[in-house]
């Protein structure tokens, strides 16, 4: 779009000399059509490199096989200019036919600068599970085969190292951070819920399938500036572009099914799915007691879009629903429940919809901007109250990179709106008086960051956050800054830091909304070796909160009592190693184990000490078997959580409690085979094969009995095993699928 407000932005980015030295007005005719390839100096093609004729708007940028192609009407000799980041800007003279018509050059290769990026990249606190040279962890099938998972992301996730099992609530707990400090990212835009309905006992899962997304990166801290809103971690979501083919898709589960269709064409795929659950037969058969009054059921579709605009552009839209109820009696420590449980239902809905398009703009800038909508209600009936919460948001963002400013740095700017409105009627009985509260919130963030290259092997990112709310009416600046040193070409040292800020969650908006950010500082050095399918990483990590929120417990209406004065610490160590089929053949096995030493006094916490989703050890070993004569991987997942901490009246003293350790052992079978032609995998997983009774935590009446005691309950899983069979069948694939190869 050669707009006079481009063209005057193109003109300014031009070197001054570049300017100088046009040449002469170039004469104008039929098309050419330029084509070719960019490699390096080893012959890898080289994605992302910018491609432009000078002095003119014509130019594209590599694909992934370093391809590129682009139209021009100059003729002539002009210089065909090459720049990528890491590289030597290349120019070369070229003479264009008079007579137009397709180009197709010889390959271009690119030498590495002397501030080459090379291998160095910033990885403190990041585990990407797409790009290798980012700390390649979990890929989507990673998520789809791990035992005890059960294709849920947040439950993979947690078998890395910096996570806490809290299995009672299903959600990340990362390095002492409540899940609410952890922020998932679906494309680059925030996702309102990123988790199912629960209630207490019966865990959350997360509202996607990893099949959806080509790649899941998971930064337990020290992230860059274009993320947000979490004081702890960040999950980035990264959905596929063009599905690759036309399929249908059939999920045959013991405990429900789905359907999808896929439809492929040129430049645009379409998809729609189509899930339902109900785990009223699986409790009939495996529970003793009659506590479900409505076991889990769900029903949830999506739809997919995405198109190929121009030679760059890729425009993409996804929206999902879901509808979920639960109705159980749980045990409860007050007397009047203390024969059958407190019943309490949950009724849960949610539409969500993420739309996004890219495009690469001339001069080497690029273009990310989208929209995400997402509006959730939940009704709960903890007997005999009633709780009904709707929360509606919508978030723009707009980000500019440009990856070939120099081969010393490049840029990355960004804007980021949100509108938020949130409303409550709580009723603490039938025939009470309604409770009311409710806040619209405004928020608006800008954020620039640069890769800066400093020496041959060392590499800075310098990045810069700033916030404005509207309803808590404050600001913030948010500076992060992380380095790394190339150690040798499988090894490197990285170190982050930074702040980060988030507002106080939607509880505690609604009795005081004129409350200030909550504030934490991030500090990181990891040391990380890669080579020949083998990674280890060691990283030290410590974490400052401040200005965290603390009111009342015994009033938690009084809004006079909500301030910003909490505060806390977490320091500890992380290590990771993975081995994909090097050590044992047919093995691919990691192991995860974190040191966490934590204390706040936050929220309605008495004094400061270990909260209660906090564990000091937490150990997961995970083993991928594969038998190729039978077809068939096996998995197994072994967790162990050191006691965590929780306050029991009882005793003096504040979260003096401690709880048995947390262990588990899932196991999980993948056969692969072909049923009426038709790419099939059959499934058998089983969590917690040894049936341990996890105790997570212990619940007390509100009032002393007669003998001055506290009656409590343990808290536990309502379901603390599951089985689940499944069969998945694709049909009309191109290729069948081989079933000689473990699942990859």
């Amino acid at each position: 779009m050669k707009t006079p407000l481009l063209a005057a932005l193109l003109t300014l980015n031009m070197p001054l000399a570049a300017l100088a030295q046009a040449p002469a007005p170039t004469t104008f005719s039929a098309a050419t059509r330029l084509s070719g390839l960019v490699l390096d100096a080893a012959g890898r093609p080289l994605p992302g490199a910018n491609v432009f004729l000078k002095t003119t708007f014509d130019g594209a940028t590599t694909d992934s096989l370093g391809r590129f192609s682009f139209a021009t009407n100059a003729t002539g000799t002009l210089p065909l200019v090459i720049t990528l980041i890491g590289y030597e800007l290349q120019e070369t003279p070229l003479a264009l036919p008079a007579g137009g018509g397709p180009l197709v050059l010889p390959a271009r290769r690119l030498r590495e600068s002397r501030a080459s990026l090379g291998a160095v990249v910033i990885t403190a606190g990041a585990f990407e599970a797409s790009d290798e040279k980012r700390s390649a962890a979990l890929k989507p099938l990673d998520i789809l085969t791990t035992a005890g998972a059960m294709a849920d992301i947040a439950t993979a996730l947690n078998t890395l190292p910096g996570t806490t099992r809290v299995g009672e609530e299903g959600k990340l707990f990362v390095r002492g951070g409540a899940a609410s400090e952890t922020r998932t990212y679906l494309d680059g835009l925030p996702v309102q819920s990123p988790y199912g309905g629960a209630v207490s006992g019966a865990p959350a899962r997360g509202r996607f399938s990893p099949a959806l997304f080509k790649g899941t990166m998971f930064s337990t801290g020290g992230y860059s500036a274009e993320y947000g809103q979490a004081l702890s971690a960040v999950v980035g979501l990264s959905s596929i572009d063009l599905d690759p083919e036309t399929q249908t898709g059939i999920s045959l589960l013991s405990v429900g099914g789905s359907l999808s269709r896929t439809r492929r064409w040129d430049r645009t795929s379409a998809s729609a799915t189509v899930d339902y659950t109900n785990l009223a037969p699986y409790y009939g058969l495996t529970s003793s007691d009659n506590r479900w009054e409505r076991a889990p059921e769900r029903l949830g579709g999506s739809l997919r879009l995405a198109h190929r605009i121009g030679e760059t552009g890729m425009l993409k839209a996804y929206a999902t629903f879901s509808s979920q109820q639960v109705a159980v009696r749980q045990p409860d420590p007050e007397a009047a429940y203390a024969a059958n449980g407190r019943l309490t239902g949950l009724r849960n809905d949610n539409f969500a919809l993420n739309t996004t398009y890219r495009t690469a703009l001339r001069r080497g800038w690029s273009l990310n901007t989208g929209l995400a909508l997402g509006r959730e209600r939940n009704t709960t009936r903890p007997e005999p109250q009633r709780i009904d919460e709707l929360e509606q948001t919508a978030t723009g963002r707009l980000v500019l990179t440009n990856d070939s400013a120099s081969t010393w740095f490049n840029f990355k700017l960004g804007a980021e709106t949100t509108l938020q409105r949130y409303g409550l009627t709580y009723q603490a009985a039938p025939d009470s008086a309604s409770y009311t509260p409710g806040f619209l919130e405004k928020r608006t963030a800008l954020f620039g960051e640069s890769d800066l290259s400093l020496a041959p092997r060392i590499t800075a990112r310098v990045g810069l956050r700033g916030e404005y709310s509207a309803l808590l009416g404050r600001a913030n600046l948010a500076p992060r800054l992380a380095l790394a040193w190339q150690l040798g070409a499988d090894s490197q040292l990285s170190a982050a830091g930074g702040l980060f800020y988030q507002s106080p969650t939607n509880d505690l908006l609604r009795v005081r909304p004129d409350l200030r950010f909550e504030q934490a500082a991030h500090y990181i050095v990891s040391y990380q070796y890669m080579a020949r399918d083998r990674t280890l990483r060691a990283e030290l990590y410590y974490k400052d909160y401040q200005k965290l929120v603390r009111f009342d417990g015994a009033t938690p209406l009084n809004a006079a009592a909500y301030a910003n004065t909490g505060g806390g610490y977490a320091r500890g160590l992380d290590l990771f190693y993975r081995d994909r089929y090097q050590t044992f053949k047919k093995v691919d096995f990691w192991v995860s184990y974190g040191l966490l030493a934590t204390r706040r006094q936050f929220r309605a916490d008495l004094a400061p000490a270990v909260p209660t989703f906090a564990a000091t050890h937490n150990l997961s070993l995970v083993g991928k078997y594969w038998l190729a004569q039978l077809h068939t991987q096996v998995g197994a997942t072994y967790s162990y959580g050191s006691p965590r901490a929780y306050y029991n009246p009882n005793l003096p003293g504040y979260n003096q409690g401690r709880t048995p350790s947390f262990q588990t052992l899932d196991l999980s079978l993948s056969y692969l085979t072909h049923l009426a032609g038709q790419y099939t995998i059959v499934y058998l997983g089983v969590s917690n094969v040894l049936n341990r009774d996890n105790i997570f935590g212990c619940r007390y009446a509100a009032a002393p009995d007669a003998a001055g005691h506290y009656p409590g309950v343990p808290t536990r899983l309502l379901a603390p095993q599951m089985l689940v069979a499944a069969v998945f069948i694709s049909i009309n694939k191109k290729a069948p699928g081989d079933t000689s190869v473990a699942p990859d």
